[in-house]
């Protein structure tokens, strides 16, 4: 499958949560039930999840074959508890949104 349909796979497994497909700066996203963005899908395919620093979760996807922080301006300024996972690992996707989702914000 592509990376758009396994990101639509998510959000469909997640629709019971209460989450939802939007868009974020281009982006297609998932938003909790409140409105936050707490994954996204990027043009390269990878999605990128927001999971709190220095928890099991954060630890475990940066150690996915070419998992890295989130570095939107390319500049080395990562932001904060987000995790870019390439889509060779799209098979873990569901379980990195659902401790996204979990985790407060």
């Amino acid at each position: 499958m592509s990376a758009e349909e396994d990101f639509k796979q998510v959000g469909a497994e997640l629709a019971d949560l209460g989450v939802g497909i939007s868009r974020m700066m281009g982006s297609p996203a998932l938003k909790d039930q409140a409105g936050k963005v707490f994954a996204s899908l990027q043009r390269d395919g990878a999605m990128v999840f927001r999971l709190v620093r220095d928890t099991s979760e954060h630890t475990a996807a940066l150690q996915l074959p070419g998992a890295s922080p989130f570095d939107p301006s390319g500049q080395g300024r990562a932001v904060k508890d987000w995790v870019v996972v390439p889509h060779s690992s799209a098979e873990k996707w569901t379980d990195l949104a659902e401790a996204a989702l979990s985790r407060p914000r």
